[in-house]
Order: structure tokens, then sequence, then C-alpha cells
């Protein structure tokens, strides 16, 4: 009886080189917007080594940017990071969800979790099984993670040496890119419900409550857009 073996550049019926192909074409892409986060962070005060050790500990790129914007607008550090924790909790959710579906070993898993990002979930979400999902997770992070780092580190040194990045306009970056992320994921009436009432809660009270305190408020269209939509018949 003739033996069948899985051919080696296959992954559960899906090229490899396909995988890692749409894997280090997210990573990189995303990756490279850490210049822009290096800029911010060194326009909110911060130095090369702080953006970098954010980076590298945090690693989650909207968290970072709504962190070094609030201190930007001269808000309360602890209002700040707290604005940044909320808007990171997704995370938690896509943790979830890959850990069912990665099913990693016990000890890979604490590795692993600093990887859980938007990008990592969409790329390992999109494969077809579990061990193209676990190529897509590695390759993503293994890419974003080093890229993000690096062009952190070099976008602060350049802002330093730079000097003042608001007469460059390089002040705009961070929101640039900011909203170049997450203007792709609002596909639906509800994620686009959501992002309008944050948008209107957060600039209409900017002028009223301290800064980082608008990010917080805006936090809330979510829970309140789904409130509305469970009432509705």
């Amino acid at each position: 009886m003739r033996e069948t073996r899985e051919a080696p550049a296959e992954v559960a019926g899906r090229p490899r080189s396909a995988v890692v192909r749409d894997a280090l074409g997210v990573g990189v892409a995303v990756g490279l917007s850490g210049f822009a986060f290096g800029v911010t962070a060194a326009g909110s005060g911060l130095s090369a080594l702080q953006a970098g050790a954010l980076s590298l500990l945090v690693f989650t790129g909207a968290s970072q940017f709504a962190l070094v914007g609030a201190l930007a607008a001269g808000g309360n550090p602890f209002t700040a990071a707290a604005g940044a924790f909320f808007l990171g909790t997704r995370n938690a959710f896509y943790g979830l969800r890959l850990s069912q579906l990665l099913a990693l070993p016990r000890a890979a898993k604490p590795f692993a979790a600093h990887w859980v990002i938007d990008e990592t979930t969409a790329v390992s979400l999109a494969q077809p099984d579990r061990r193209s999902a676990r190529l897509g997770f590695t390759v993503t992070g293994l890419a974003l993670f080093v890229l993000w780092n690096l062009t952190t580190v070099l976008g602060a040194l350049g802002a330093e040496a730079i000097g003042d990045t608001a007469a460059w306009g390089l002040d705009a970056a961070g929101p640039a890119v900011f909203l170049a992320l997450l203007a792709p994921m609002l596909k639906g009436t509800t994620e686009r419900a959501v992002a309008a009432l944050a948008l209107v809660l957060g600039l209409g009270l900017l002028p009223f409550l301290p800064a980082g305190l608008p990010v917080l408020v805006a936090a809330l269209a979510a829970p309140a857009v789904l409130w509305l939509k469970g009432r509705r018949p």
C-alpha cells in the first residue's frame, strides 16, 4: 500500500509561502509606522530610551499612541495610562480566541501573549487551519515586533535631532497613522456608529475636561451603541 505524505511546502492545503507572504506584508507595513510613534513620543517629551522601552514592554500601537497623545496634550500621566489601558483591553478578548485557535504549549503561552495584537489576530483568524494560523501568528508577530521596536527608536532619535517636531508638522504623524490603522476596521454599521459617537464625545468634551479624560469618556461609546442595538426590535 502506497504511503501518502503531505507536501513539505504545504500547510494543510495552503502553501507555506502564501502564509509567510501575507504575514510579512502585514508585519512590515505596520512595523514601519513605528517611525511615527517614535516621533510622536519624542514630541510629547519622552526620550528615545523611554520611547523604546514603551514599545518593547507595551507593544500595542493604539494604546501607545493614546498614551503619548495624552501626555503631549498636558494630561496627567495616570490618566493617560488609564486611557491606554482601557484601549488595550481588547487584546484580552483576542487572547481568548487565539488560545483556542492556536492551542500553543503551556511554556510558549506567556511569550505568545505579548504578541497578541490586532495584526497577529487578523492574520491568524484568516488562516484555514491551526498549523497555518500558528505560522501566520509567528511570522507576523516576529516581523512586527522587530520592526516596530527598531523604527520607534530611529524615529525618536530623528525627532530629537530635528528639535521642535511641531515646527516641521511631525506632531501630526502619530494621529495620522492611528487613523490609518483604525479606518480598515470600520467595516460594519455598528463599528462606524461606535467610531462616530466616540469622535463626538472625545472632541465635544475636549474643551471642558482635563487632557486624557475625554479619551476615557469616549471609550463608553462602544457599550452605549451595543446597548442601543440590543434594545432595537
